[in-house]
Parts: structure tokens; C-alpha cells; sequence
């Protein structure tokens, strides 16, 4: 999850909540591709998950990563969560259960993404492998129950702990036991922004099926091939999944903003400190609904900013596009999930064709395979085939896309060398999530100390 914002500059209408979202615009000339990834940390010796505290905890990890790097500590509450690379060099920080996330700068290409990528998880291991710990590239933690997982002190999230089982049966196995890669993409205009956000919407359990990768968790197969999407279908559904009014031909700014105005709050920030506000909407904060109970209680845009990053739609608008539907993965899956919509976004003329491909999914469709493509990936029945089906189109459209922008590497090669993971998995019609299966039942004799070495960074 991102750094919070400190912004004191006051609402004074719903047109400046607006306003802050149109505010990322961008020509397509400037558009920046920012890629995030989680991982598990783990003890290489016995699997054991990795605390904060103690001589070989993620605390020391940080700590260590931010003398290799320079970059400066993030504190809540005068503990280390994370670190700011200076200049929007990007940021790592901790997800609930120690889940650890490079939150990537916005790049030009994705050859510098990978490169971002690569120096990060080299510089990871650097520090972690004399402290005999390794990180693991899953979309879902495969061992430890709810009970053995260490929790992160992060304001934030015991806020979110505590009223996750108030609205959500599976809010809890989201923030401690699944991991995600995420790419953030710009947009020129409010209808370039609706295009790019309908096209998510449609395609995101397409993306959901070709990153599936967590068919395991406490110690055996779960039945599914992205476990990490299921849980979403019960965390908070005010705040999650597919948004109906996305769909509409007219939607813009003001529709997501009035949908947010009307999801509860997580907290707010003065001086450091968050204050639970979990029982008031963001339209009942600006009417009033925190005086009394915290200082400076009149809303800034630095809460709006933060209430954008508390919700956690299909995709997610902010100043930016998130495309969120992927399961965590290995090195290269962090590479092709954003080649998968750079060039599906990025250039004209494959925007107009992946538009004409999904055009006609309307929200009741989108819905349906969203609840089935985590069970059955590939081989969600579509229409008259399957997922598959659309899949490959979608993928063709994107590599037309990456060779149009024609960015070069020092070799040569373009962007398209980033999709190979995608071919790869559409030429043998299994997902990561069914090879594991197939090793796990097979050569790793049902059990998961091979998972661990197969998956480590």
C-alpha cells in the first residue's frame, strides 16, 4: 500500500475532489508506467515466516536495505515501515503480514521497469541471504495459518484488523496471506481515463486467470488456481470489486468521486497519529462528522488523497490508473503484467482494438467470469469458448501495441520480449498456478520445501 499523504489544503467543494483527479492528466508523450510487487519473506532454514523485531526480522531487513540504498526510513510511530528513494526514485514498504512491496518510480519503458526490478530484488538478497532469509514470488502465502502469520506495526492497519470481520468474511486472509503485482498507468483526458478504465474492468479477470498463481495455502491445495482472487469476493464489497457505473457510456471523474464519497473512511491523519474514523463515510467527514474527536477536524486534501488509496476496486482511479487483478509471481510475471497493459493502453491504434474487443461485455458478463476465474483460470467457459478465447486476441493486441511504441533496448529489442511469460503459458494452456499443481502432485511428492526453492527470488 502507498506512503500516506500529508496535504492540509482545505475542501471547499466536491469540484476540488474533482479537480484532484483530473489533475494527473498528462499528453501521451509524458505517460509513465509504474509497477509494484509484493513478496513473503521467509526463513530459507525451516519456512517459518519472518517477524518485525529480532536479528533476522524485516525491521533489520529495512534498515540494512535503506544503508545499501540511501534511501531515507519511513516511521510511524518511530518504528521503520519502509523507504523513500529521493526524487520519486519509488518506495518499499510492508504490507500487513510482512508481505514486503517495491512500490516502482514511473518509467518510461519497460525495460527500465525490469531493470528497477532486477537491481531491487538483487539488492534484497544481498542483505537477506547472510541473515539466512529468502523471499518468495506468490500470489498467496502457502503455509501459515491466520495464527502464524507475524503482523507489521502499521497504524494503518490495525485500524484495518479490527474492522475488516465487520464487513468481510475474508478481509483478514487479504491483508496478511496474499500478495499482488500492480502497474500504474497515466491518462490524457476524462475520456481517455474512461476508456482505460472500461477496458480494466472487462478484461481484469482475463488478467486474473493469466497471473493465477496461488493454488496453495496452509500447507496443501486449496482447490484453486488464484486463491488470492477469491478472497477479494468477500473483503469489503462497498469498497471492492467491479464498479457498475465504470460500465456506463457517459462515466467520469464526479462518478467515481461521488462512489467514494460514500465508502467509510479507514482513518485520518493529523500530526502523525490516525484516528479511526471506520464508522463515517468521506461525505460525512466534510459535513462535520469527526468534530469533537480529532484535532484540525475539517477535511484536506491530503485525507481525500488517502481515502483514494483505502479503496480497492477491480481498478483503481486515482491520479493514475491501477490495474489490480494479479496474483504475485516470479520475476518475470513482474515484468509481463505490465507489458500485458502498456500495450494494451499505451498506444492508439491497439487501444481502439482491444476497445472493439471487449466493447460488448456489459457488467452482469464481466461479473460472472470474475467469480469463476479464480477456480477455473484458462478454462472459464466465455460465450461459446473460454477465457482462453479472449486471452489470445487480448495478448496479440498488446504485442501490436509494445512493437508500435518501438522502445528499444541497448540490444535491440523491444517491449514485446516482456509478453514471452504470456506466450509461454498460452502455448502450453497452463497457468503458473496448474504447473505448480502439476509438480506439487508429481515430482515434489505432495510436498512444499520444493515450492519454496522453486518460487525464491
Amino acid at each position: 500500500m502507498a506512503r500516506d499523504t500529508t496535504d492540509l489544503t482545505p475542501i471547499r467543494s466536491t469540484d476540488e475532489l474533482v479537480a484532484h483527479i483530473r489533475e494527473g492528466e498528462k499528453p501521451a508523450d509524458a505517460f509513465r508506467i509504474g509497477t509494484e510487487h509484493e513478496k513473503f519473506g521467509f526463513n530459507a532454514a525451516d519456512l517459518s515466516p519472518v517477524p518485525y523485531e529480532g536479528e533476522r526480522g524485516i525491521r533489520r531487513v529495512l534498515e540494512e536495505m535503506g544503508a545499501l540504498s540511501g534511501w531515507e526510513p519511513i516511521l510511524d510511530e518511530g518504528r521503520i515501515i519502509g523507504l523513500a528513494g529521493a526524487g520519486g526514485q519509488g518506495a518499499i514498504s510492508l504490507e500487513p503480514g510482512g508481505q514486503f512491496e517495491l512500490s516502482g518510480a514511473p518509467l518510461e519503458t519497460l525495460h527500465q521497469t525490469c531493470r528497477e526490478t532486477g537491481r531491487h530484488l538483487a539488492d534484497l538478497r544481498q542483505v537477506a541471504d547472510p541473515l539466512g532469509l529468502r523471499f518468495l514470488g506468490i500470489g498467496a502465502s502457502p503455509l501459515w495459518s491466520l495464527a502464524e502469520t507475524p503482523v507489521m506495526p502499521k497504524s494503518r492497519y490495525a485500524i484495518m484488523a479490527r474492522y475488516m470481520p465487520k464487513v468481510g468474511t475474508r478481509g483478514l486472509d487479504m491483508m496478511f496471506r496474499t500478495a499482488t503485482i500492480q502497474v500504474n498507468l497515466d491518462f490524457a483526458s476524462e475520456a481517455d481515463m474512461r476508456r482505460k478504465m472500461q477496458v480494466g474492468m472487462r478484461l481484469q479477470a482475463v488478467a486474473s486467470a493469466l497471473f493465477a498463481n496461488s493454488p496453495f495455502t496452509e500447507g496443501g491445495p486449496n482447490g484453486l488456481l488464484s486463491w488470492r482472487s477469491d478472497v477479494w469476493s468477500d473483503v469489503d464489497n462497498r469498497r471492492s470489486g467491479l464498479l457498475p457505473f465504470v460500465f456506463e457510456e457517459d462515466f467520469g471523474y464526479r462518478d467515481y468521486v461521488e462512489w467514494a464519497l460514500d465508502v467509510p473512511m479507514y482513518f485520518a491523519m493529523r500530526e502523525g497519529h490516525y484516528h479511526d474514523a471506520t464508522d463515517v463515510t468521506f461525505r460525512q467527514f466534510l459535513d462535520g462528522a469527526l468534530r469533537g474527536r480529532i484535532e484540525s477536524p475539517e477535511p484536506n486534501m491530503g485525507d481525500w488523497a488517502n481515502h483514494l488509496s483505502t479503496l480497492f476496486p477491480d481498478v483503481r482511479l486515482k491520479r493514475f490508473i491501477e490495474m489490480r487483478g494479479a496474483d504475485g509471481g516470479p520475476w518475470r510475471g513482474i515484468c509481463a503484467l505490465p507489458a500485458f497493459w502498456t500495450g494494451l493502453l499505451y498506444d492508439a491504434d491497439a487501444l481502439d482494438e482491444v476497445e472493439a474487443l471487449v466493447r460488448d461485455i456489459d457488467f452482469a458478463e464481466a461479473s460472472r467470469l470474475r467469480a469463476t476465474v479464480p477456480e477455473r483460470g484458462l478454462a472459464t467457459p466465455f460465450r461459446d469458448g473460454t477465457v482462453m478465447d479472449l486471452a489470445r486476441p487480448a495478448l496479440a493486441i498488446a504485442r501490436r501495441g509494445l512493437r508500435a511504441r518501438a522502445r528499444l533496448n541497448e540490444e535491440g529489442h523491444d517491449e514485446t520480449v516482456f509478453l514471452a511469460p504470456l506466450d509461454d503459458i498460452l502455448a502450453r494452456g497452463e497457468t503458473a498456478a496448474e504447473e505448480l499443481l502439476r509438480l506439487y502432485r508429481g515430482a515434489w511428492g505432495e510436498r512444499m520445501e520444493p515450492l519454496f526453492r522453486h518460487l525464491a527470488y
